[in-house]
C-alpha cells in the first residue's frame, strides 16, 4: 500500500513548537502621552499601515508618565476614547495602554475606566514597575475583573525597572499572561541611588571610548542580557529600552541594530515619531537574507521538511526554524516577500 501524503502544514506549526510566539509582535513600540501627540501617533500608524500593508509599529498610549498629577482620571478617559476610535476606524490598528504601577493610587481607576469601556479595542496592557510574579498576578486579577467585553484574555506587557525585578525576571517572563518584557533603563539607573552614573541612561558618541553609557555600564548590560535571555527561554518578546537622544536618527538606527544583533532584542521602544522608521530599518532583515531564507524554505517544503543539502551545506529543522524567523520578521516590518513564502501570510 502507498504512503499517504502528509497534510500541508504551516511552517510555524512544523518548526517552532512550544516557543512559536517569540518575536511575533511589531518590532517598534511607540509611546505617547500628550493628547495632540497621541492623536498624531495613531494617525501615523494608520498611514503607515496603508503604506506597508501591515501594522509595523504599536502605539502605546501612556497614562503613567503621560498623565499630569491630579489629571489621572481625565487621562484614562481620554486614552480609552482614542483607542476605541482608532480601532473603529481601522480594525488592523494595534493600540496598547500603559497604566500606573499596581501600587499607585491611580492603578485601580485606570483599569476600571480604560478596560471598562475599551478592553475589546486593546492589543495589550503595559504594566510598569513590576517587581515580582505576585505583582503580575495581582494585575491579572484586576484586569480580568474589568474585562467584561473581551472573548480572549488581554495580554500583559511588563516593564522591568529595578534590580529586584531583574533578579526575578525569569519567573516574571514565565507567567502565561505575560507577552513581552521591556527594560526601563532610566528608572533602573535611578533605582541605584546614584551608584550608576546618569550617562548610563544614554548612548555615548561614536568617538567616545570612556563614557559608561547604557551599552557599556556592566550593571545595565547585565540587566539587558537577563531580560533578553528570560524572554527567549519562555517564548516571550524582549523589547529594548529608549534612546533619549531622539533627534540623532543615525545614532538611533545604529543602537537599534546593536540591540537586535548583539543583544537578542526583537522589539524596541520609540519616544518620538522620528525614531519609528530608523527602528524599522534596523530590525528589517537584509534583502539577500530574505531571498536566501525563502529559497531554503521552499526546498524544505518540497521535501516535507526533511533534511536537504544546499550548495554542500546540510539544512534541517534547526536551520529551517531560523530561516522561518527571518521571513516572519520581514513580514512584520512590511517587506515585500518572495511568492514562495508569501502564501504563508
Amino acid at each position: 500500500s502507498g504512503r499517504c501524503p502528509p497534510a500541508v502544514m504551516h511552517p510555524r506549526d512544523v518548526l517552532l513548537g512550544a516557543q512559536g510566539g517569540a518575536g511575533l509582535l511589531p518590532v517598534c513600540d511607540h509611546y505617547s502621552g500628550v493628547e495632540a501627540r497621541m492623536l498624531k501617533s495613531l494617525q501615523l500608524q494608520a498611514d503607515m499601515l496603508q503604506e506597508f500593508g501591515a501594522c509595523v509599529f504599536d502605539v502605546t498610549l501612556d497614562c503613567e508618565d503621560g498623565a499630569p498629577v491630579g489629571g489621572e482620571v481625565d487621562q484614562a478617559q481620554r486614552v480609552a476614547e482614542m483607542a476605541l476610535a482608532a480601532v473603529a476606524a481601522s480594525p488592523a490598528a494595534r493600540v496598547g495602554v500603559r497604566v500606573h504601577a499596581i501600587d499607585h493610587a491611580a492603578f485601580a481607576s485606570d483599569v476600571h475606566i480604560i478596560l471598562g469601556s475599551a478592553a475589546a479595542a486593546l492589543s495589550y496592557l503595559m504594566l510598569p514597575k513590576v517587581e515580582s510574579v505576585h505583582d503580575v498576578e495581582r494585575a491579572v486579577a484586576a484586569v480580568d475583573a474589568a474585562c467584561t467585553a473581551r472573548s480572549q484574555p488581554l495580554p500583559l506587557h511588563v516593564l522591568i525597572e529595578s534590580p529586584a525585578a531583574v533578579h526575578r525576571v525569569f519567573d516574571i517572563a514565565a507567567h502565561p499572561r505575560v507577552e513581552s518584557l521591556s527594560f526601563g533603563v532610566m528608572d533602573f539607573v535611578s533605582a541605584h541611588a546614584g551608584a550608576i552614573p546618569a550617562s548610563a541612561m544614554g548612548v555615548r558618541a561614536s568617538d567616545d571610548t570612556h563614557t559608561l553609557d547604557q551599552f557599556h555600564h556592566p550593571l545595565v548590560l547585565r540587566a539587558k542580557l537577563a531580560i533578553a535571555s528570560a524572554c527567549h527561554a519562555t517564548g516571550k518578546v524582549p523589547s529594548h529600552c529608549v534612546v533619549p537622544e531622539f533627534r540623532d536618527t543615525a545614532k538611533l538606527e545604529k543602537v537599534a541594530r546593536v540591540a537586535a544583533n548583539a543583544f537578542g532584542y526583537t522589539r524596541m521602544w520609540s519616544i518620538h515619531p522620528e525614531q519609528i522608521r530608523p527602528i524599522l530599518r534596523a530590525f528589517t532583515p537584509a534583502q539577500q537574507d530574505i531571498e536566501t531564507a525563502a529559497s531554503i524554505l521552499e526546498l524544505a517544503d518540497m521535501q516535507d521538511w526533511a533534511p536537504i543539502s544546499v550548495q554542500g551545506t546540510l539544512h534541517d529543522r534547526a536551520s529551517y526554524r531560523y530561516f522561518w524567523q527571518v521571513i516572519a520578521r520581514a513580514q512584520r516590518t512590511g517587506c515585500a516577500l518572495p511568492a514562495s513564502v508569501q502564501k504563508y501570510f
